[in-house]
């Protein structure tokens, strides 16, 4: 951790608390700034505000006071991702020209660690923790942080000059950055993702971006080449830009030609060998052997990654074996996208579990996947009946609708046969009957597990 005396009296505002706003607090407290801490919700985890009582940092909940900003005479506000600049608070404070940013850029600033960023709009939680396996298996010492969990102050006040901190960041986050700058930058894929938030796919893209605005040419930009689209975008940054394809469309970088992966001509390992399924982790394989090699990971460090990882819980998650069906947790699935990669993952038959939040998305997208190999659907939550007309558009006759997913996973046993997939993959997000996609995801584990008991 570096000194950062910029912070010193300077009075801030942490506007959301949860794991990383707490820990944004107690940094910046700790480098001698006023802290003011705030959420909308009244209801906050007793630990957490436990430690800030400890430190006598302002805690204001249940409202956003009209004042607060004038009131503590505010200067700067590190804010939750997900809270949209439409808030009040943040009107007012662009408005006054007050700074804004996120609690990755606040981590930045006070980190001496080599910084590897990954972003993309599927798959970026298991290119992270990928990276992150296969520099600790080749001998150095890295940690996740961001969006995978982990609140990125948190990891940086531990993490040495030494070390590397494997970053994943949303473009919720990557919104609110100023000076972060990572020497290695992963772009996973960039799809139509959070338009509710974002407003326009330009937006998106422009926020995705962000992770290469601060590189170099002495930095590395890791991006998808199996578009056209992201291929073009990619050639905006300033950064050496190190191209991976699954179509072996270029071999600058890592890539995938006749079932084998290899980087800039090298072999590393057969397509086969990965130890999780689906076409979309021979990509994420891919975008992890660039940023594992570019940080001098030797290649049995990296295979011995590939061929022993089983998957990041919530993402194809196999969760069990019952009776010759087998079940796997994709809750993360949130938008359609997604989906079509599970659903492409499998070859036996489907029984889909699917539903949740509805943002207006256009589930007859799904038909041609549906079509493939699956049997059933069962739905749930608010996109029930759009999903239920792409089912029957796909000539699905067997289609129903429970009210919570541990109902569906009972359901899908009824009618599933030995050899079957049994397959929460929701195309939608949890929001509309739980927290988070995790909770949903524990559920339909829980209730896989209660089978036959």
């Amino acid at each position: 951790m570096k000194i950062n005396k910029s912070f010193e009296n300077k009075n801030v505002l942490v506007l959301g608390l949860a794991k990383s706003g707490t820990s944004a607090a107690l940094l910046l407290h700790k480098l001698g700034a006023n802290v003011v801490v705030n959420d909308a919700n009244a209801k906050q985890d007793e630990n957490l505000l436990k430690q800030l009582k400890q430190e006598d940092i302002t805690t204001i909940l249940g409202s956003h006071p009209d004042d607060i900003l004038s009131k503590h005479k505010i200067e700067l506000i590190v804010k939750n991702p997900g809270i949209p600049y439409t808030n009040p608070v943040l009107v007012t404070a662009l408005a006054n020209k007050i700074e804004i940013i996120s609690e990755p850029e606040l981590a930045y600033q006070i980190s001496d660690s080599n910084l590897i960023g990954v972003t993309g709009s599927n798959g970026k939680t298991t290119v992270t923790t990928l990276i992150n396996l296969m520099i600790n298996e080749g001998g150095k010492k890295a940690y996740v942080a961001g969006n995978i969990g982990v609140p990125a102050t948190t990891v940086a006040q531990e993490a040495e000059a030494t070390d590397t901190i494997v970053m994943e960041l949303s473009s919720f986050m990557l919104a609110g950055i100023r000076d972060l700058h990572p020497h290695i930058a992963v772009v996973n894929n960039i799809f139509s993702n959070h338009l509710d938030w974002h407003k326009t796919r330009a937006n998106y893209i422009h926020d995705k971006m962000r992770i290469t605005e601060n590189q170099t040419n002495d930095d590395y930009l890791i991006m998808n080449w199996d578009r056209e689209e992201w291929q073009k975008i990619a050639k905006k940054s300033n950064a050496q830009v190190v191209p991976f394809s699954r179509q072996g469309l270029s071999e600058d970088g890592a890539y995938e030609k006749d079932s084998q992966l290899f980087f800039k001509n090298e072999y590393i390992m057969d397509a086969k060998d990965i130890a999780i399924p689906g076409e979309q982790n021979v990509e994420n394989a891919l975008a992890a052997i660039a940023a594992a090699k570019l940080s001098g990971t030797n290649n049995a460090s990296i295979v011995q990654v590939l061929k022993t990882f089983s998957g990041v819980k919530h993402r194809i998650q196999f969760v069990d074996k019952i009776d010759g069906r087998v079940f796997y947790n994709d809750s993360k699935a949130t938008d359609i996208e997604a989906t079509e990669v599970a659903l492409s993952a499998f070859d036996q038959p489907i029984i889909l579990l699917a539903g949740g939040l509805d943002r207006g998305d256009d589930y007859s997208r799904l038909v041609p996947m549906l079509k493939k190999n699956v049997k059933a659907v069962v739905l749930n939550g608010e996109t029930a009946d759009n999903f239920k007309e792409a089912a029957e558009k796909a000539g699905i006759e067997t289609i129903i609708k429970v009210d919570k997913v541990k109902n569906g996973v009972s359901t899908a046993f009824e009618l599933s046969e030995p050899g079957d997939v049994v397959l929460l993959s929701p195309a939608a997000a949890s929001w509309d009957q739980y927290p988070n996609f995790e909770i949903r995801g524990d559920e339909f584990i829980e209730a896989v597990k209660n089978i036959n008991k």
